[in-house]
């Protein structure tokens, strides 16, 4: 259960935190901003990719547990949101998206704990808002990485700015919409 593939999958996902934050503290002499930039998004998108990886693997190899199904949302959370403090560090990202980001996923973790606990944790499963919202934060967050031109054409650190704030909209949303479908359970469980 703790060393199959897929569970060390998303493993690195956690590991990988120190190893992209600590590029940007590499010396000039060691690597300049572009290839900091360029070294954190690689790792970034590659780590990422493990949450597909691990899922499908998971199924395919018949390695499905508690503690993956645990495990994998905690990976990405922490993925994501140590990447929104590295950015907000870098002042790539305004501290208002980050505050969004990070306290809408404690809120909804404790949420989903809470209604998992009362036996109805099927009214805050994942929905499409939800979905949408972590596309938004996966895209966004390696072309805030990045800051450059991609292929020498694509603004990234624009089009990032535009997506995080998308991102923290739809993070808002997928928020409240969770919340109104837990407000019945809540006010059952009050009476």
């Amino acid at each position: 259960m703790f060393t199959t593939i897929p569970t060390l999958l998303t493993w690195t996902r956690i590991f990988a935190i120190p190893l992209i934050a600590g590029v940007f503290y590499l010396p000039e002499a060691t690597a300049s901003v572009a290839e900091k930039n360029l070294a954190a998004t690689v790792m970034f998108v590659v780590f990422a990719l493990t949450d597909w990886l691990d899922g499908y693997l998971a199924r395919a190899l018949n390695q499905t547990s508690a503690f993956g199904a645990f495990l994998d949302p905690v990976a990405d959370k922490f993925l994501v949101c140590a990447s929104v403090l590295v950015l907000v560090h870098l002042q790539r990202v305004d501290v208002f998206v980050a505050l969004i980001i990070i306290g809408r996923e404690i809120a909804i973790s404790a949420l989903r704990e809470w209604m998992a606990q009362i036996g109805a944790s099927k009214s805050v499963a994942v929905h499409m808002i939800g979905k949408l919202k972590t596309v938004a934060q996966m895209v966004a967050i390696p072309f805030l990485l990045f800051d450059g031109l991609l292929f020498g054409v694509v603004p990234t650190h624009t089009w990032g700015v535009v997506l995080i704030w998308i991102a923290a909209g739809l993070t808002v949303w997928s928020m409240v919409f969770y919340l109104q479908k837990a407000v019945p359970e809540i006010r059952a469980r009050n009476k």
